[in-house]
């Protein structure tokens, strides 16, 4: 009995050391390409160039009054039957974990509505127009028309392709999934927080992706090799997002931060790139 007992706990630590390791593998890769950082560039980069304000002014109205219908209702009419239940879970911390259950909750419903009714084409404005005052004009003409300018947005001319899909079932289902971890005292939160960051990194540059007409395997290569770097950027555009009511301008930084950081990565200008971006598409061909 014994034995068996001494199997098990040895298995445990191994797979436990196992994904000590991977963590620690990922949280160096991230630290190494500054992915982390391009959140908080787009935002002063955001601010600094007026002329990328231009989608976010034309779309502010409209989701700044669904974002305050959408948290003021949340609020009213999910708050305090979701505190009396975290309250037997997470005693005096229920009233901070249930107002972030609840953001989270409104975040999902805001996400949903805005990016199909509302910011799509101007979040797609926004990459673009980031990288074309970043001189990626050759890039951009690869998926829309260019024309001559100074001004980035005004460059701007006919989509003609446009990578955005509208919100899956799947995504919203997996979503739902991941909300009872919010009833775990602070860890449960931060697992939340850090699931739903992988998944939104896994799609800060699919326009990118795109632009450099990459195959699915090319781009699932590429992900799977920088999950470390785009799990981070995930992580912290997702907290910004999370934010109510400012939560559209942290949209369009955080477009603005994944489109700096595709630029870089164009130019070879992070730790990621060791003269594997531009020539992955050529790698790839051959392993295939």
């Amino acid at each position: 009995m014994s034995g068996v007992v001494d199997s098990i706990q040895a298995k445990a630590q191994e797979v436990a050391k196992e994904d000590y390791d991977r963590a620690k593998t990922l949280i160096n890769d991230a630290a190494k390409s500054g992915s982390y950082l391009y959140p908080i560039k787009g935002i002063f980069y955001f601010v600094s160039h007026r002329s990328l304000w231009k989608p976010l002014l034309k779309k502010l109205a409209p989701f700044v009054t669904l974002s305050v219908g959408v948290v003021t209702g949340m609020f009213f009419f999910t708050y305090v039957p979701q505190l009396a239940l975290m309250t037997f879970v997470n005693g005096p911390l229920a009233v901070l974990t249930t107002a972030v259950l609840v953001l989270n909750e409104s975040s999902a419903v805001i996400s949903f509505l805005s990016r199909n009714l509302v910011m799509q084409d101007a979040l797609l404005d926004t990459f673009d127009g980031t990288l074309i005052s970043r001189d990626a004009t050759n890039l951009v003409s690869e998926g829309r028309e260019v024309k001559s300018g100074r001004d980035p947005m005004q460059r701007l001319g006919k989509v003609l392709k446009n990578p955005f899909q509208r919100f899956s079932p799947k995504a919203l289902i997996r979503y739902v999934m991941y909300l009872p971890l919010n009833f775990i005292p602070v860890v449960g939160t931060v697992a939340f927080i850090v699931l739903q960051g992988r998944s939104r990194g896994s799609t800060v540059h699919d326009r990118y992706f795109q632009l450099k007409q990459w195959s699915p395997s090319q781009k699932a290569q590429w992900l799977s090799k920088h999950t470390g770097p785009y799990l981070a950027f995930g992580v912290l555009a997702t907290l910004l997002d999370m934010i109510p009511v400012a939560s559209v301008f942290f949209s369009f930084t955080n477009a603005v931060g994944a489109a700096l950081w595709a630029a870089d990565i164009e130019n070879k200008e992070t730790e990621m790139t060791d003269g594997t971006a531009p020539g992955l598409r050529e790698a790839a061909k051959k392993a295939e």
